[in-house]
């Protein structure tokens, strides 16, 4: 599941595009300010952004300058009224990769999307099959995980959420996140099914080691450092 973050401070417009993207499978986080979405972006993973230009404290374009210092690889649609070809090219100076102007058709925005995410996964390299942080490996082929030598025998979940971190460490991960990249489901606020489960991996590859890994970060999530 695609995981797509909007920046956009009109609260309609933002509730109707994340619920038309919600009905297409996509996992949509909505940010009403531009201060906001840039901690997210720059904190978090997601698949696909997309900015509304004009937004109070920060504009989308000013966000997109920012996030490509760091991210150069994730694509960004700016959305946005002023629509002239000037408008255009400034908007894709910032780094921006594709341009919307309102009023937009929905089917359209759906499949400026598809071709987004389309060239970000040709573009991607092939995943390694050996992952490795610090003193912790584990092997996607053979199934099998071990630090500093000693082999940890993890359930199918636990080697799951494992990979998961260790495609991402030293990021934050929500617990939304990680239980739609590791379970493919979507989050219960109702459940502690997440951290569970981060519990017994937990116990596994940290307990009896003096350096830990994985580290919670209280309200937000779980992060390998």
């Amino acid at each position: 599941m695609y995981r797509i973050g909007i920046a956009e401070d009109d609260i309609k417009i933002a509730s109707l595009i994340k619920s038309g993207l919600e009905e297409h499978d996509y996992s949509v986080e909505t940010f009403p300010d531009g201060i906001t979405a840039l901690q997210a972006f720059l904190e978090e993973e997601f698949d696909l952004i997309i900015l509304d230009v004009m937004m109070p404290g920060m504009n989308g374009m000013e966000i997109c300058r920012r996030l490509r210092k760091v991210n150069t690889d994730v694509p960004v649609m700016l959305l946005t009224a002023l629509g002239t070809v000037d408008d255009k090219v400034a908007g894709l100076e910032t780094g921006a990769d594709d341009y919307l102007a309102k009023p937009f058709h929905f089917r359209e925005l759906l499949a400026r999307i598809s071709a987004l995410l389309r060239r970000k996964k040709s573009s991607e390299p092939k995943k390694a099959t050996k992952l490795s942080f610090e003193d912790i490996e584990l092997d996607l082929d053979s199934k099998t995980v071990q630090r500093s030598g000693t082999d940890i025998r993890l359930t199918a979940k636990e080697f799951v959420l494992l990979e998961l971190f260790l495609r991402n460490t030293n990021k934050l991960l929500s617990r939304q996140y990680i239980a739609e990249n590791a379970w493919d489901i979507n989050f219960d606020t109702g459940t502690n099914v997440i951290d569970v489960y981060v519990n017994f991996l937990r116990n596994k590859i940290d307990k009896g080691f003096e350096r830990k890994l994985i580290h919670t970060k209280i309200g937000m999530g779980y992060i390998m450092k």
